[in-house]
This record gives C-alpha cells, sequence and structure tokens, in this order.
C-alpha cells in the first residue's frame, strides 16, 4: 500500500512539473544506510541555479533530520572553477571525511536534447475525420502558419548518492536520472526537481519523512 501510495503522489507532483522520473537503482550493498552529514553538490556552471538547488535540498534533507551542507559553503571557489585530477579531488574527499561527512549527494546535467512539438491547435489522435477534405482543412497550417512548430529543451539529469566511508567501486547508494522538459523558471523547475529527488530517498528509506 505504501509503494501504491508513493507511485501516486510522484505521479501527481510530476504531472504538475517539468521533471519526469527516467530511471532509479539502489544498492544491495546499502539495505539499511541512513547518511548522517550530507554535502550537497550541484554541478553546473549556471551559478545561481547551482546555489538554488544546493540549498532547496539542504532544507529539504534538514527538514527530516538530516545534517547537510551545500558545496559552495564547503569547497574553496578555485576547486569548482578549475578542471582537478583525480588525486585533487581525492585530497578534498579526505577533508571531507575529516570533517565527519559520511555521504555525498551530487547532481549532474547529463546532456540536452532540442526537440520539436506542434503549436497552435491540438493534434487530433481520433479518426473520426475520414474524408480527405476535412483532415486537410485541420492540418494545412502545418505549410502556412509560421511556428506552427515548436522547438524546445529536454535536460537529461542524474542525482547519484555515495558513502564515503566507502570510497571503492562500491560506495554507490543510490542514483536517479530525470528529464527536465522545457524549463521555464529556475526556482520553480529546481523545486519540482528537489521535490522528486526526495520522494525517491523516502521510498527507498535511505532518509526519513518530514518532521512534523
Amino acid at each position: 500500500m505504501k509503494t501504491i501510495y508513493y507511485i501516486f503522489l510522484i505521479l501527481f507532483i510530476l504531472s504538475c512539473s517539468s521533471a519526469k522520473v527516467i530511471d532509479i537503482w539502489v544498492s544491495k550493498e546499502h539495505a539499511n544506510y541512513q547518511p548522517k552529514k550530507v554535502l550537497v553538490i550541484g554541478v553546473t556552471d549556471n551559478l545561481t541555479a547551482r546555489k538554488i538547488f544546493e540549498e532547496d535540498l539542504t532544507n529539504e534533507l534538514k527538514n527530516r533530520g538530516v545534517y547537510a551542507v551545500e558545496s559552495y559553503d564547503e569547497f574553496d571557489q578555485t576547486f569548482t572553477n578549475l578542471k582537478q585530477n583525480e588525486e585533487d579531488i581525492e585530497r578534498e574527499i579526505q577533508k571531507l571525511n575529516n570533517g565527519g561527512f559520511d555521504t555525498i549527494l551530487i547532481s549532474v546535467v547529463k546532456g540536452i536534447d532540442e526537440r520539436t512539438s506542434y503549436s497552435g491547435n491540438r493534434l487530433y489522435k481520433d479518426y473520426y475525420w475520414r474524408r480527405f477534405g476535412r483532415y486537410y482543412y485541420l492540418y494545412q497550417d502545418i505549410y502556412l502558419v509560421e511556428g506552427y512548430y515548436d522547438k524546445y529543451k529536454v535536460y537529461h539529469v542524474e542525482a547519484s548518492l555515495y558513502n564515503l566511508k566507502e570510497n571503492n567501486d562500491k560506495s554507490l547508494v543510490w542514483v536517479a536520472s530525470y528529464d527536465i522538459v522545457n524549463p521555464k523558471k529556475i526556482a520553480s523547475t529546481i523545486k519540482n526537481y528537489v521535490t522528486a529527488i526526495i520522494i525517491s530517498l523516502e521510498q527507498e528509506q535511505i532518509i526519513p519523512k518530514k518532521i512534523r
């Protein structure tokens, strides 16, 4: 029953937003994993989007009793602005371990597609109009109306949660991929995306439900 509730909740939220869940994977190696201190990282060259994402997700985790910190408060600016080699990253991980962090939750935009859709009149899917004349009348705007097709972007985004105490090939605890379709406003798009992440983590019992 609880699984059905979460499925309906996810569908309701995502039907009102531009974020769609594509796939979710959870490691069997970490069946009872409970993060204690989480570093939230948004990997993007848009500083505003990064700050909003990290702050929103950090607040949602704190509302569930999970201590969380934004990476832009923890990392030096030089670390995020410059390309790092593996040794540099390992040193940063060691610093996080020394600072009591046991978990990293990171989000990355993995790709962007540009797609095309119909605009204007709705696309008729029934076959009530079986005469050619009526059919042509309905769809002639494809040739005659400028801007009949709309171009929009789909962002392929991935969120992953890692166990820092096992810095090896088995450290991945949870990963989910999402499509963010034609985002208009940064704040509302990120809010919906963060909500989708939180619901998944709650469903997998990685984090507790919101503290009332």
